[in-house]
């Protein structure tokens, strides 16, 4: 059986994910609602009490009568009430067939989805084909002790840790108004220093909203040299698994690198709420950069990044690239091609 629900079913979309095996804040119904880029769609294929469901944005690929259907930002794909090793081959099979349906009767011209590390989604999409591999994405194990974890730092790491126990610096979980306006006064500050996109800057709203659901645990946290908020950051604690969502440090503070400290204090409050990993996320475009080298002076342990870059309608998809002047084989990583540039 195929069900289909938008945005405006919001009990039924919170069931499937409360029921699901594996599941993070990224396939919820509430951060599916904060989306402004695509209209929210929730697939699932049932049967019994099995079921594979997979949230995604259905967009209208412009001057055109079509559609492709895109995810949240962060890592989403599909999810279960079985992890995906577990699940019936003919269940997986059926679900293809399924989805081969829907993405015909909706006119989808292509599906992209950034997978989730944690979870084998690639078992399920494998059957497809378009399983790509991004890169990789830095972890912390926090079923290690503390002590262990630490003795894995690169050397700078510990010393700027240390520097922050000397400095006497504090990270405290902050709400309401007034955390937010520093947040946003400290994330802006930074998103404007690197250059980044209109797309890393977000209003008021959305972070009263990401911040206020029972469907995740999300936390915003402040780093006070004395009573000075320095580094600031929000956080999400689900399922056993917290995300560093956003990030921020003042310009003038960034000799002392509190953001090294955050994470060594994030991952203290991770093991009181019963976290197993903290994921620190790659670089940029998922690149080994010099963000992904940063992280990596926490942990040496890595888990592969993966997308699904799924092609449903090859003559459709040329006719675009076409229309665009676009050769496909240009080697170009982006996808679907069509909406390059």
């Amino acid at each position: 059986m195929t069900k289909l629900y938008t945005i405006n079913n919001k009990p039924e979309w919170v069931s499937y994910v409360q029921k699901a095996a594996e599941y993070d804040f990224y396939h919820t119904w509430h951060y599916h609602k904060l989306e402004t880029t695509g209209a929210p769609t929730l697939f699932v294929y049932q049967e019994q009490d099995d079921f594979i469901a997979f949230p995604m944005l259905k967009r209208t690929i412009p001057g055109s009568d079509y559609y492709d259907l895109g995810c949240v930002y962060g890592y989403s794909g599909p999810f279960s009430n079985r992890k995906m090793e577990d699940l019936d081959d003919t269940l997986k099979e059926n679900f293809k067939q399924a989805f081969l349906d829907f993405l015909s009767t909706e006119k989808c011209v292509s599906v992209f989805t950034r997978m989730h590390p944690f979870y084998n989604q690639q078992l399920l999409l494998e059957k497809f084909g378009g399983v790509y591999d991004n890169g990789q994405t830095v972890v912390i194990d926090l079923s290690q002790s503390i002590e262990d974890q630490r003795r894995k730092y690169r050397q700078s790491t510990m010393d700027a840790v240390k520097h922050a126990w000397k400095r006497g610096f504090t990270v405290k979980d902050e709400k309401g108004p007034e955390a937010i306006a520093m947040f946003m006064s400290i994330y802006n500050e930074t998103m404007t220093r690197v250059n980044a996109s209109d797309s890393y800057f977000f209003d008021e709203d959305y972070y009263n909203e990401v911040l206020n659901t029972p469907e995740y645990d999300a936390r915003l946290l402040n780093l006070y040299d004395g009573d000075k908020a320095i580094c600031s950051t929000i956080v999400m604690f689900t399922n056993g698994i917290i995300q560093a969502h956003l990030i921020g440090t003042r310009t003038e503070f960034l000799h002392h690198s509190p953001s090294k400290f955050m994470a060594d204090e994030i991952s203290v409050m991770g093991r009181s709420l019963g976290m197993r990993y903290y994921n620190l996320g790659g670089g940029l475009g998922f690149k080994e950069d010099a963000l992904f080298k940063w992280k990596l002076g926490f942990t040496d342990l890595c888990f592969d990044y993966k997308s699904w870059r799924y092609i449903a309608n090859p003559s459709k998809y040329q006719e675009l690239l076409d229309k665009k002047d676009i050769d496909q084989n240009a080697g170009i990583d982006f996808f679907p091609l069509y909406r390059y540039a």
